[in-house]
């Protein structure tokens, strides 16, 4: 698979990663040994990076994946920090915080030193403290993290954050049903040689081309509970988009997808073709999406008259419900 310098680092990453926020929770259950072999089916496809958080089922995420680091060589393993504040506060973030958070992924993951740790969508005023990027400076010379990002909720906060000198990446929310970090944020991140990570690149799962009106998540899937942003930024969960508007939107999306492809992979492809991404993130629940995934990496750029058409459907479509919002 095609590798690409993860930004302010020296690390070659895969195109296509794998997301682990469905190892964890909120995603409805999913067992050892399903996550077990969605980690080991991806590295297999030619996945080399991995993103989860410290949260992500109290770590049995990170947990999982290091399972997986003790099987398996050559992979950069992105974790991310800052969820566990309580409350979820500005000031939460000092040293101590981050080093408490940190030493506890480490021993998660099974590593002395984390390849990446990134700052999980703070509030917003963390961006302008000196003291939370001091603080991770300090991390990084102590040695238990070899650099450092930030995931944002806002291309706002994501152009803050590119213009830390430490920061070597952006996490955001990339995909044909958002876009508008293509506007500011991946230019200001390809000039400044920060990596940017693209997450939810499905739309919680729409540009499958699966889900319909009548389709039910279990009770414990943020696809039930977060509609309303109530658990979390609703912006996580189908990316924000109304669910009927995200269905029919998706349809669309369908139906240009070419043969021999899915609409899944279509909409990775359209992530990897934007100049600036490093990497795309998708989930997956069993190894067969976890191949599939990773073989939209071998998909030919897009078409014009393709990108054309994904591009009237956000603009006539979606564009209203999350364009100003994000």
């Amino acid at each position: 698979m095609e590798q690409r310098t993860l930004g302010r680092t020296s690390r070659p990453v895969s195109i296509i990663g794998l997301g682990c926020w469905q190892l964890g929770a909120d995603w409805g259950e999913v067992s050892e040994a399903d996550a077990m072999a969605v980690l080991h089916a991806a590295v297999d496809a030619g996945v080399t990076f991995l993103d989860t958080a410290d949260v992500y089922g109290d770590g049995r995420s990170e947990r999982l994946v290091g399972q997986l680091l003790r099987e398996r060589e050559g992979l950069t393993v992105a974790t991310k920090t800052g969820r566990r504040a309580d409350p979820h506060v500005p000031e939460a973030f000092t040293l101590d915080a981050l080093r408490a958070w940190t030493d506890r992924s480490r021993a998660n993951l099974g590593v002395d030193v984390l390849d990446l740790v990134q700052l999980h969508c703070p509030p917003t005023a963390v961006y302008a403290d000196d003291r939370v990027f001091d603080a991770l400076d300090q991390l990084v010379e102590e040695g238990r993290a070899a650099a450092y990002g930030v995931s944002v909720e806002t291309v706002a906060e994501g152009l803050r954050a590119i213009a830390r000198p430490g920061v070597a990446s952006v996490q955001v929310i990339l995909n044909v049903l958002r876009r508008k970090p293509l506007e500011q944020l991946l230019p200001a991140a390809l000039e400044a040689g920060v990596g940017v990570i693209a997450r939810v690149p499905l739309a919680s799962g729409l540009l499958s081309g699966k889900y319909d009106g009548s389709t039910i998540f279990a009770a414990d899937d943020h696809r039930t509970y977060n509609r309303d942003g109530s658990a979390f930024d609703v912006g996580e969960t189908f990316s924000g988009v109304p669910y009927d508007v995200g269905v029919a939107a998706a349809r669309e999306v369908s139906a240009v997808t070419p043969a021999g492809a899915t609409t899944a992979q279509l909409a990775l492809r359209w992530i990897l073709d934007q100049p600036g991404v490093t990497t795309v993130i998708p989930g997956a629940r069993n190894a067969e999406q976890a191949r599939a995934n990773a073989a939209a990496a071998d998909l030919a750029p897009l078409a014009p008259e393709v990108l054309d058409r994904l591009e009237g459907v956000y603009d006539r479509d979606v564009r209203e419900h999350v364009h100003a919002r994000w």
